[in-house]
């Protein structure tokens, strides 16, 4: 039996559906993000989840216990707001304490607690510092020290990380994580951005529109997404609109005219399908000698790899190459673009307009 249960569960604003139906289970000691862009319903999901939100319809089950109507104190979980909620007036080890000293644990206990919380997130010389004297990612290490101390079945975390700058954000998704494995908690994640969620959970839950339309591996999630909007929101890719056709056992996607070569998918020959094909699997060959020859209409340099957008015969088409050290082919350039037919992923759908595009 699952560790944590969400069985149907829903929340309705008058006729909206903040969330829809949605059903998941976690496994004790996971690590599960709950990825998508802003009015999605991933913050009602985890608020139902904390008791902050009561839902519509459905049930909310813990280790076999039906939580649904129970208050969010008498659940225990650990939550961790986007701004911290940390108390100003006081110190690190006051404000790690604060949840053992309501509990009415005894204050040898609390003592030894909160020395092996702050050394875990790595803030033991902080303790008598106050939050306005320490940095983003301080501060929120001891969010995380405050709620896990009280060792908490579920740990929740409302995009954690958002607030902070681009280098210590990225820096700090592996500290989470560390920490995280060290303790085993069973933790779910808010967030909007995928690169967060692909590099540390054990699983992602791509919600759209109040509902969780995919739920897997990060990996899988990337490679094998089961509709054009995750094809697009979990990183880039080219969304190229076409029709589905077969060859005996071969299948190919008709894109004006031009055969390209795809994964069997299981369609009737004449879908309307889109074709998507992430920027990393294409290679720039010399002009002929790809799948088909497109003209480069932009470049940019970003350090790591060289991005550029081509001018071809389906469409404009995204392409990210690593840097190798050598200048690439200029702007106005004709290359070819080759790749793997089993890089290409067939999508039941019609969100890319004919002729291409990224998204």
């Amino acid at each position: 039996m699952a560790f944590l249960a969400l069985e149907r569960v829903s929340k309705h604003y008058g006729a909206m559906a903040a969330v829809d139906d949605a059903a998941l289970t976690i496994e004790k000691g996971e690590f599960v993000s709950l990825l998508g862009p802003s009015g999605c319903g991933k913050t009602t999901t985890l608020q139902m989840i904390a008791g902050l939100v009561e839902p519509s319809a459905g049930r909310i089950v813990l280790d076999g216990r039906d939580i649904t109507n129970e208050k969010p104190n008498r659940r225990g979980l650990g939550v961790v707001f986007q701004s911290y909620a940390l108390f100003p007036h006081m110190t690190v080890a006051e404000n790690v304490t604060f949840g053992l000293e309501m509990r009415r644990v005894p204050r040898s206990e609390r003592i030894e607690r909160v020395r092996e919380m702050l050394a875990l997130v790595q803030l033991s010389v902080f303790a008598d510092r106050y939050p306005r004297e320490m940095s983003g990612g301080q501060r929120q290490r001891v969010a995380i020290a405050r709620a896990l101390v009280i060792a908490p079945p579920v740990l929740l975390l409302d995009e954690p990380l958002s607030n902070l700058d681009a280098k210590l954000r990225e820096e700090m998704q592996f500290e989470l994580r560390r920490i995280q494995r060290k303790v085993g908690t069973t933790t779910i994640m808010v967030t909007h951005d995928q690169a967060e969620a692909l590099s540390i959970s054990d699983r992602v839950v791509v919600m759209e529109q109040g509902r969780m339309t995919q739920v897997d591996a990060p990996y899988r999630l990337y490679e094998q997404p089961s509709n054009a909007f995750i094809a697009s929101f979990v990183g880039k890719t080219n969304l190229i609109a076409g029709v589905w056709r077969r060859d005996g056992m071969a299948g190919a996607v008709d894109i004006g005219g031009i055969r390209l070569e795809a994964p069997s998918a299981d369609f009737p020959a004449g879908t309307p399908v889109t074709l998507s094909i992430r920027p990393e699997k294409i290679l720039l060959r010399k002009a002929g000698e790809g799948q088909l020859d497109g003209r480069i209409a932009s470049r940019f340099f970003l350090g790591s790899q060289w991005l550029f957008t081509l001018e071809t015969p389906i469409g404009t088409i995204t392409v990210s190459i690593p840097n190798q050290g050598e200048e690439p082919p200029a702007e106005g350039a004709t290359v070819g673009l080759d790749w793997s037919p089993a890089s290409l992923r067939v999508i039941a759908s019609a969100m890319a307009h004919p002729g291409g595009g990224t998204a």
